[in-house]
């Protein structure tokens, strides 16, 4: 593609070209699977704590160890969980500028890259280790172990919700008429994401990957509302991105279904 052809800004009466309509199409893709390879690779590689509140005696009984000290209560997620709400962020714009198809199939892609990057460690891990050379073996097996348990769940969890997403976002833009934007990004990103956050913890709760610290479904329960509470309010936060990108950038949509009323 030449430089020439994305080096201009589409101008209020100007129709994009089909290689500045490609060029945000695979940006919004980048964005996209860059969040997703991401979150599976740092997944749950390190824990961040957003706050802390103390517990009232009935909550305190059924809140495992894994999330509070003592009686404090710490909103603590995994930094893959941080990166992962941007690929929702992504889905909806595509849906919304270039359509449904064209947002199942960057779904599917971000699949199949993810199973690709799996067989590629898998090959390495298979492959003898050159005695005496390699520095950081433990590392990557490590990292190996990991990666399989994680990612095969994530990557179930993932497909599930993301198409979730994408079917919900499209019956509510046909059901308002294209109008009212906030709603259709509101009501599928977060019914998604509860979705997603369902279905991994309870695939790694299931196939022991939780730890011992898990052990019933009350506490389960209570992981999959950390991890649900936070992913709910990024989506009501991206809402005020999803307009921006909207309105910035409704030139360069490809939608049949698209209005051009919010």
């Amino acid at each position: 593609m030449s430089p020439s052809h994305i080096q201009n800004p589409v101008s209020a009466d100007e129709k994009p070209t089909s290689d500045q309509r490609d060029f945000f199409f695979f940006f919004l893709a980048g964005v996209f699977l860059t969040s997703l390879v991401l979150g599976n690779v740092i997944g749950t590689t390190k824990f961040v704590t957003l706050f802390s509140i103390a517990l009232p005696d009935w909550l305190y009984s059924i809140t495992p160890e894994l999330v509070r000290n003592d009686r404090v209560y710490s909103m603590i997620v995994p930094v893959g969980v941080i990166a992962y709400p941007f690929t929702f962020l992504a889905t909806d714009l595509i849906s919304e500028l270039f359509g449904r198809k064209k947002a199942q199939m960057v779904v599917w892609i971000g699949f199949f890259m993810n199973m690709f990057m799996l067989l590629l460690m898998s090959i390495n891990h298979w492959l003898p280790d050159a005695s005496g050379v390699s520095g950081g073996t433990s590392l990557f097996e490590g990292v190996y172990e990991f990666m399989i348990k994680n990612t095969i769940a994530s990557m179930i969890a993932y497909l599930t919700a993301q198409t979730v997403d994408v079917r919900l976002f499209h019956f509510w833009k046909r059901l308002t008429n294209g109008k009212h934007l906030w709603l259709r990004n509101n009501a599928s990103t977060m019914v998604s994401q509860l979705v997603d956050s369902s279905a991994i913890l309870s695939i790694l709760y299931f196939t022991g990957g939780l730890g011992a610290e898990v052990t019933t479904l009350g506490a389960l329960g209570i992981l999959i509302l950390n991890s649900y509470l936070f992913k709910f309010f990024f989506a009501a936060f991206d809402t005020p991105l999803m307009y921006v990108g909207v309105r910035v950038f409704r030139k360069y949509h490809e939608d049949p279904d698209w209005h051009s009323n919010e």
